[in-house]
């Protein structure tokens, strides 16, 4: 508590009796007689709410550590709701026009307006180091404009948790033999040489230009050099200054990745799904690949979709960190839930080869590479066959000498039981086109239904074998082990197909099941419905042939486009008479339902609307404050049928804070920006909380502030970042939203966390004619020791990027190297705060 004293020394305090001293004629009364001598009862700005001085020093301390917990959880909530705000204006976009083959209708693509490395270094660096920034702000002006030990203690502490353990944490998570890259290596070089520059500055501050004390013009330079770096970053992102990047970025959209008119045809060969957005034509082509499982509804399809653009679609490290909170505090989750059965079809569609795949398709270059495929996408062996060889194709470059694994992965079929395993390194020599391999079947002399595994061809490990050499279309392959002792039973693949009015023919597959062996024949015919043979189809009867290990054989039917609007109708087609020993299966009858092309749009319109639905949903802002309070008010955002029992625990202890958070306007209201300025507002608060209730328990427990700082503190503000960045190490394609933007924002954390509350506080002390005094001592040392370790962690990760030994990337590669250098990191983390804890209670010199 602040006393007449400390407020200055312009009039004559006099002692009176009972601890009571006159300023003139006004009495005060001691701390000391208010406390009554009780240990840290002094030491909060806004606490204590309650007079708890007299209860036993570890219920208070207990007290205090529960509430410190709590309201970081409280920060981690309303820092959820204010990255919504920051996403909503930084997603705002403009349209580019491209000319496009249809010459009325030009081609039009959205591009994003704020650029990704002044987002990440304003907006979103400000989002995950609020907490930090306003604890040192609030600190100086509680404190009589005087410098604290808590506030800047947190900036060094969070910024070594952040470069050690995070950094850690991402090279490690990584699957073995899998790498990521930073992509925006000019900005990452930017934002480390600023990081190391930032702390460096803090020491020629503190120790060499006004030793233990901040002038006006450094607090200025500090808060300065944040603007600078936002200019300078984004200069490297638009490659301003030397040579433009070798591998397109994003950004090089508005330049024209799509020549005009070559828009459609990339689409179609590369994804289902635009950049991520629905569009019609990908919704399409993804609904005949979700048919073909069967027993899946129209809403599962539309989940399907809605994982399948979430999984395509490139995000921010904001994104990551929103869902890293929510899954610690049981909230609507950012990426859909499936069910065990979705879940199952969805990683099947994952394997397929001419399934839509997760995120970009590699484009194919055989002028510069050489690549390799399987001659086919699937094959059929009898049990019996022994040994037989599946054929791998080289295509493109053929001057150089390339090797490629190859691996056998289990399907129904097991390893060891049905067939012998594969791993094996097959190479190419110069002028090779084709190389053959050895798959070896058992045949258990028992009758099995057919089973299925599949080869696999995957790139070496070592990024110099990888030059030159790519994958194809089909590098996964299926292969069905056919039961040899029996002729086999032939079946519809489904009970039901819908086809349009103007298909031209429905194409309905017969399948040979549970055998393979000899030639089989099946006739089938059409029986009339509500649609008639000659009017709606043209029906009849005919034949099928399955040769000697054929398993597919399509019925095709003629459909008849009247052009007249009719209701739905349907025929159906049988399966009868089989021949050659085979047997007809359970589905020996299917319904054809031919609908106009009207009904067909409809159905397609409501996919979209629940795919839209489902997207919705997945937002990290909300739009109404209806919204905003169901997902406050219920488990899981609402989606019970996914929560987890540990989801209800969390939502349960975060229940109070997402009550009092909901009311916070929602991101639709001026663009975001008013939910942006009231969340910062509520961070501010509790950050003053924290502050206090850190303070008091470090203080009852025995430690300074400069230690609760880097452990206590630094731990409860980064936890959510840790959670994040593993999470986009493992799903992103390169290292950038994991540990490519630590160091800008541990620059901003100096920039805007130390220069701001130092120029207020500067300028507060030049006006009244007094230095601004921020002792060395323990601050001096700990920027000191970050400093040097700073430096060597971004060698070792500059090392890993180069050399072979770690896989030539910052995150992942060989195992060894890769959990060697989480050690070392981790070991660094753990230097940093045994040293820095040290000093703080005078073991390496006198503390003043």
């Amino acid at each position: 508590m602040a006393t007449p004293a400390s407020i200055g020394e312009t009039v004559e305090a006099v002692e009176g009796q009972d601890g009571v001293y006159f300023i003139g004629d006004t009495p005060f009364i001691n701390s000391s007689v208010v406390y009554g001598g009780y240990r840290c009862a002094d030491r909060g700005l806004l606490l204590p709410f309650i007079s708890e001085y007299t209860w036993p020093e570890w219920v208070r301390a207990m007290l205090y550590l529960v509430g410190l917990l709590y309201c970081f959880l409280g920060v981690a909530i309303i820092a959820d709701i204010f990255m919504g705000a920051i996403e909503k204006i930084t997603s705002k976009t403009r349209k580019v026009y491209l000319t496009s083959e249809k010459e009325d209708e030009p081609e039009i693509i959205e591009v994003r307006i704020w650029s990704d490395a002044v987002a990440n270094l304003t907006l979103m660096a400000l989002g995950s180091s609020a907490p930090e920034i306003l604890l040192s702000v609030i600190e100086v002006i509680g404190n009589n404009f005087n410098a604290g030990d808590l506030g800047p203690g947190t900036i060094v502490g969070s910024a070594a948790f952040n470069l050690f353990v995070i950094s850690a944490v991402c090279v490690m998570s990584i699957p073995t033999g899998e790498t990521r890259r930073i992509k925006d290596i000019k900005v990452f070089a930017v934002t480390a040489v600023f990081s190391i520059v930032a702390y460096l500055w803090l020491l020629i501050i503190l120790v060499a230009i006004s030793p233990n004390t901040v002038q006006v013009w450094e607090a200025a330079i500090t808060l300065v050099f944040f603007p600078i770096l936002v200019l300078l970053a984004w200069m490297a992102e638009k490659n301003l200054c030397g040579v433009p990047n070798k591998t397109d970025t994003s950004k090089q959209i508005e330049l024209g990745n799509f020549q005009p008119g070559e828009t459609d045809k990339f689409l179609r060969e590369r994804q289902y799904f635009r950049d991520g957005r629905l569009d019609r034509d990908g919704l399409v082509a993804f609904i005949k690949e979700v048919k073909n499982y069967p027993g899946l509804t129209d809403e599962d399809a539309a989940v399907l979709a809605a994982s399948k653009l979430v999984e395509s679609q490139s995000h921010s490290r904001m994104w990551y960190r929103v869902g890293a909170v929510r899954s610690m505090t049981g909230g609507r989750k950012t990426q859909p839930q499936l069910s065990y059965k979705l879940k199952e079809v969805y990683n099947a569609m994952n394997e397929h080869p001419e399934a839509p795949t997760v995120g970009e398709v590699p484009k194919v270059m055989p002028h510069k590479n050489a690549v390799v495929d399987f001659h086919s996408a699937s094959c059929a062996v009898m049990e019996n066959i022994g040994k037989f060889e599946v054929a791998i194709i080289r295509s493109g470059r053929t001057d150089n000498k390339i090797s490629v694994r190859v691996e056998t992965i289990d399907g129904t079929a097991t390893e060891e039981q049905d067939y012998i395993p594969i791993n094996q390194i097959i190479t190419f020599e110069p002028g090779e086109t084709e190389k053959f391999i050895e798959v070896e079947i058992i045949n258990d002399n028992q009758w099995e239904p057919d089973e299925e595994f599949f080869l696999k061809l995957s790139l070496l490990l070592d990024t110099e074998q990888r030059q030159g050499v790519q994958l194809g279309r089909i590098s996964i392959m299926e292969i069905t082990i056919l039961n040899d002792d029996e002729p086999g039973m032939v079946m519809f693949q489904k009970r039901g197909f819908l086809v349009k009015e103007s298909v031209g023919n429905a194409v309905i597959p017969v399948v040979r099941r549970n055998g393979a062996d000899g030639e089989i024949t099946v006739k089938w015919r059409t029986i009339d419905k509500s649609a008639l043979s000659g009017r709606d189809f043209e029906g009849g009867e005919g034949v099928l042939v399955f040769k000697h290990t054929e398993i597919v054989q399509n019925i095709e039917i003629p459909i008849i486009d009247d052009m007249t609007p009719e209701k739905d109708e349907h025929f159906e087609v049988e399966l009868f008479d089989p021949e050659g020993g085979a047997k007809l299966g359970q589905i020996n009858r299917t319904a054809v339902t031919i609908t106009n092309d009207d009904d067909f749009n409809n159905v397609l319109t409501n996919m979209m609307m629940m795919t839209n639905a489902n997207l919705h949903a997945l937002q990290v802002h909300h739009e109404t404050y209806v919204s905003q309070i169901k997902d406050a008010l219920n488990v899981n955002g609402g989606d019970i049928e996914n929560a987890t029992g540990m989801d209800y625990v969390l939502h349960f202890l975060t229940f109070g804070w997402k009550i009092i958070f909901a009311l916070v306007p929602p991101p639709s209201i001026l663009g975001g920006w008013l939910c942006f300025f009231v969340s910062l507002g509520a961070i501010g608060v509790l950050t003053a909380i924290i502050g206090d209730l850190a303070s008091i328990f470090g203080c009852l427990v025995g430690l300074k502030d400069a230690v609760t700082a880097i452990t206590f503190v630094a731990l409860g503000t980064s936890l959510p970042d840790t959670f994040a960045s593993k999470t986009a190490a493992v799903q992103e394609k390169y290292a950038d939203n994991a540990v490519g933007n630590v160091t800008g924002s541990n620059s901003v954390n100096v920039f805007l966390g130390l220069g701001l509350p130092w120029l207020i506080a500067s300028v507060y002390h030049a006006v009244v004619g007094t230095d601004f005094v921020v002792k060395a001592g323990n601050l001096g040392f700990s920027v000191g020791l970050f400093t040097g370790l700073c430096v060597v962690t971004i060698a070792l990760l500059m090392l890993r990027r180069v050399l072979a030994f770690f896989g030539k990337a910052e995150l992942g590669g060989p195992a060894l190297p890769k959990y060697l250098s989480g050690v070392i990191m981790i070991f660094l983390w753990i230097m940093y705060v045994l040293f820095a804890s040290l000093q703080a209670y005078g073991y390496f010199g006198e503390v003043e």
